[in-house]
């Protein structure tokens, strides 16, 4: 099957893979995308609870909504944003226990080269 751009489905699934993992590519946007969790958050919010600057924030946001990572509501003068997809959320889970394997394998590797000294 051909798409539009001259390239094959597989090639866009490729293509759409790269962008995701790019824009996941930031530890702002993920700590977003895990504040966000529990439900929607308002800019401030995530900005107390990240500590940093609200243009920061609001820079990440935007990121993550022209990917369609997030979506947002306006209520009065707040803007409240929310996960499009929870399947996000599995991604993230799956890097996490990637992460742990890795400090585990380390730690073992760490505790024979001790035991061998």
């Amino acid at each position: 099957m051909i798409t539009g751009r001259g390239g094959t489905v597989t090639d866009a699934m490729y293509d759409f893979k790269a962008e995701l993992y790019k824009t996941l590519g930031h530890p702002v946007r993920l700590r977003i995308l895990d504040l966000l969790r529990p439900g929607e958050q308002t800019v401030t919010e995530l900005q107390q609870a990240l500590a940093i600057e609200a243009s920061s924030v609001s820079q990440q946001l935007s990121v993550l909504r022209s990917h369609h990572l997030v979506d947002a509501r306006k209520s009065g003068t707040n803007v409240f944003y929310t996960v499009r997809d929870p399947l996000v959320f599995s991604l993230l889970d799956i890097a996490r226990t990637i992460f742990e394997n890795q400090v585990e394998n380390m730690n073992s590797l760490l505790k024979a080269n001790r035991q061998s000294e």
